[in-house]
């Protein structure tokens, strides 16, 4: 154990605010004017008398007895044992003494507030003594342990690592706390979790729910919590993965059962607001809100969405479909520095808005996939007017933001990100109605848009962003297939480099399903790269922004961020101005809160010049969404078809080939499950005898999953002679968006498509989207 002093503490204190490795000059809160103010306590709240009329309960930690009976500041307590053994009332404040200092001791005051009666924890005394400080060293017991190749958790210990804690406990606030939990500041813990003794869990305030441990008739939703203008730091714990969160400030929901076995619409948090915290150091996270434990890990565990479509149980379609989001949650104004993992890592919630936060480097410490700032699971939420930088380079993740699974209506706008290796945006798919929009992204090299793992509900959209990156230093703009439909609209993409073009993909097909239309594509060298998206409508020529696009405002804080933006805005002559297409996901304001739009057509990029008239109500009379549509017949659509060898994990039939939809597919079995090998051999029975003389075929890839059909046949049923013809022979591959129309017309009332051989690098099986039939009359 590390014990310090109060003087030890209080130079601490001091070398802290005459240094910023620990506050940036950029992130004070001086605010700019118009922006929003931090909504935080007046600190000499704890000084004045209870609004509530409760009684307050006064510590001292070198002055206080605990024989005493704690109700004013002559009488305090000295340690915690008085006060975790109590149950408090609505009401009631719990006041630590500014300056003191507690070694070794959690706090866990029992009791919840009631509506307009929170229970608060706060500080009294004099506030140039600084704020209370809970040092709990690492003295708190570990939940977790690695048995028989997992990590278990303790239902009895989860949730108890914090320097605070409250489990299911509702109405409580916590201000001006000073609080760490690492026994040894200099060292942090190295190794992996899974080694004997290795294992380690700690929170600076830990607010959790356990299922389990609630009693019949008590509360399964915990209601109103505040913390505030807390400062947490040092929380130390391994760089691995224990399948569980922990870090500054964290709200977890535990139980160990089944999903299914627990009540829907309970086991939630709601009207929560975090703002105006400081952390320095934590592992793994600043803040993490809700994410839910219920089991979900096995095959039983996964469900079909309305679309038919199978989702496993870890993408947690179940919160949605049990209602068991966290709601009305308010994070803003805090500042994370030096994070161990993803800074801000939000998950099963709605209703919530995230906003004034800066994140100054994360991912420091751990060597898996995270991001800066994100939401997964989560609903009907926006992320705006924060600013991320100091991310690394080589995480999987690794960006500053992340379109994360299984969101739904969730929008990243007017947010600025800079100086990370990784890139800017990891995308994994399986959302509806994303959006990224009038977000400002500099010298996010890497790749810019990161991943694609599932597809969609509805259709993605990056609208108005403005990406300035050094093409020579950036690995690609995509490093996967886009396997759904994702718009790209009115962004600007401008390459600093004069000797390397823009990278677009690193993989065949990978921009297919991706939809580019007036966009900007500057390139300083004069030469663009022939990966470049077709987009009929794109503006070549220098988008003229009123600076330096690579004079970019870093330490300008992010109550500053529209002032660190403007440098982006374009200049009287730019040839964005009127050169963008509206779509209704753009929104109602630009970065500047100009609105949208003035002229002919809304601008390209972040800024929205006030030239022309304003359109008050636009209308989208050219919606991008109909470009493209097929309106022919599909032939085979909703056929019967069959496959000679199919995977066994749900919702991966032969008939997902003909449903009309690349969102869904078809598996062949692994090869140890396919004695008889190749021809794979799929049939489509027309019930009737047709004519056709198109053919479209789409094979599937993700991030883990390549292209693997080296070659096939395309045969007609002859009905008389009941022998099958071969009207097609393809040998150099299948891949994505395939049109076959060179065959002729061809009259059968079976199609049989015959794989005879894979990839030779590739060891994995098959797997395709859709087959889809048509006749176009000789047209």
């Amino acid at each position: 154990m590390r014990t310090r002093s109060r003087s030890a503490i209080l130079l601490f204190l001091a070398m802290l605010l005459a240094f910023p490795p620990f506050l940036s000059s950029g992130s004070a809160w001086a605010a700019e004017p118009g922006a929003a103010a931090p909504a935080t306590l007046p600190e000499e709240q704890g000084n004045l008398p209870n609004p509530y009329g409760g009684t307050d309960y006064y510590l001292d930690a070198s002055g206080g007895d605990d024989a005493h009976d704690g109700l004013t500041p002559t009488t305090a307590w000295q340690s915690f044992d008085n006060v975790n053994a109590k149950v408090f009332e609505p009401g009631d404040r719990i006041l630590l003494k500014a300056g003191e200092v507690w070694e070794d001791q959690q706090l866990w005051p029992k009791g919840s507030g009631a509506p307009g009666l929170p229970i608060t924890i706060d500080r009294y005394g004099d506030p140039e003594a600084g704020k209370p400080y809970i040092a709990v060293n690492g003295n708190v017991d570990n939940p977790v342990t690695w048995q028989n190749g997992d990590f278990r958790k303790d239902k009895h210990k989860v949730g108890l690592t914090g320097a605070i804690v409250l489990r299911n406990q509702q109405y409580w606030e916590i201000h001006n706390m000073e609080i760490s939990n690492d026994d040894d500041f200099d060292t942090d813990i190295q190794g992996s979790a899974r080694l004997p003794g290795n294992s380690y869990v700690r929170d600076g305030i830990s607010i959790t729910i356990n299922a389990d441990l609630l009693a019949p008739g008590d509360d399964k939703i915990m209601d109103y919590f505040r913390i505030t203008n807390n400062y947490i730091h040092h929380i130390d714990g391994p760089s691995d993965w224990q399948k569980i969160h922990y870090g500054g400030i964290v709200f977890q929901v535990f139980g160990e059962k089944s999903y299914k076995e627990y009540d829907e619409g309970a086991y939630y948090f709601q009207d929560v607001r975090i703002e105006n915290n400081h952390f320095y150091k934590t592992e793994l996270h600043a803040i993490q809100f809700a994410f839910n434990w219920f089991y979900d890990r096995d095959l039983a565990s996964g469900e079909y969405d309305e679309t038919g479509k199978f989702h496993e149980g870890w993408e947690q379609l179940w919160v949605r479909n049990r209602d068991l989001y966290s709601r009305d949650v308010y994070i803003g104004h805090n500042y994370a520095e030096d994070i161990g993992q993803g800074a801000i890592q939000l998950a099963n919630t709605k209703d919530m808005l995230v906003e004034y936060n800066e994140v100054n480097g994360y991912l420091q410490r751990y060597d898996a996939v995270s991001c800066g700032l994100y939401l997964w699971a989560g609903a009907d939420s926006v992320m705006q007017f924060n600013e991320v930088y100091g991310g690394p380079w080589g995480e999987y993740d690794g960006t500053p933001w992340d379109l994360e699974y299984t969101n739904f209506n969730v929008t990243y706008q007017y947010n600025y990100s800079h100086d990370n290796a990784a890139g800017w945006m990891a995308y994994m798919g399986n959302s509806s109605n994303s959006v990224a929009r009038y977000n400002l992204s500099v010298n996010d090299n890497g790749v810019l848009v990161k991943n694609m793992l599932s597809t969609n509900y509805a259709p993605t959209y990056f609208l108005n962003n403005v990406f300035v990156y050094d093409a020579e230093q950036m690995d690609w703009f995509h490093d996967e297939v886009f396997i759904d439909t994702v718009y790209f609209l009115n962004n600007v993409f401008y390459n600093v480099s004069e000797t390397t073009p823009t990278k677009w993909y690193r993989k065949p097909g990978a921009l297919d399903k991706a939809v580019f239309s007036n966009n900007a594509f500057y390139e300083a060298g004069g030469v663009h790269s022939a990966q470049q998206p077709h987009d009929p409508q794109a503006v070549l020529a220098d988008p003229k922004f009123v600076a330096d696009p690579m004079d970019y405002k870093v330490d300008n804080g992010v109550l500053n961020i529209v002032d660190s933006a403007a440098n982006y805005q374009v200049a009287s002559d730019s040839p964005l101005i009127d050169a963008g297409r509206y779509n209704p996901r753009v929104g109602g304001e630009d970065f500047f809160g100009t609105h949208l739009y003035y002229g002919d057509s809304i601008d390209i990029g972040i800024h929205e010049r006030q030239v022309g008239v304003r359109v008050d109500d636009p209308v989208d009379t050219d919606p991008i969404e109909e470009e493209g549509e097929e309106t022919r017949v599909n032939l085979a659509l909703g056929k019967p078809i069959t496959a000679n060898t199919t995977h066994p994990s749900p919702g991966l039939g032969a008939d997902k080939l003909v449903d009309g939809s690349t969102a869904t597919r078809w598996a062949s079995a692994d090869p140890d499950d396919m004695p008889d090998g190749y021809p794979i051999i799929i049939t489509i029975d027309f019930e009737e005898e047709i004519v056709f003389d198109e053919i479209y075929l789409d094979e599937y890839t993700d991030s883990g999953t390549n292209l693997r059909i080296q070659a096939y046949e395309l045969q007609r049923y002859d009905a008389v002679g009941g022998t099958w013809h071969t009207f097609k022979t393809v040998a150099d591959g299948m891949g994505h968006d395939v049109t076959l129309d060179d065959f002729g017309a061809v009259t059968t009332s079976q199609l049989r498509l015959r794989i005879t051989e894979q990839i030779a690098t590739e060891y994995w099986t098959p797997t395709m989207t859709e087959i889809q039939v048509y006749y176009s009359g000789g047209a």
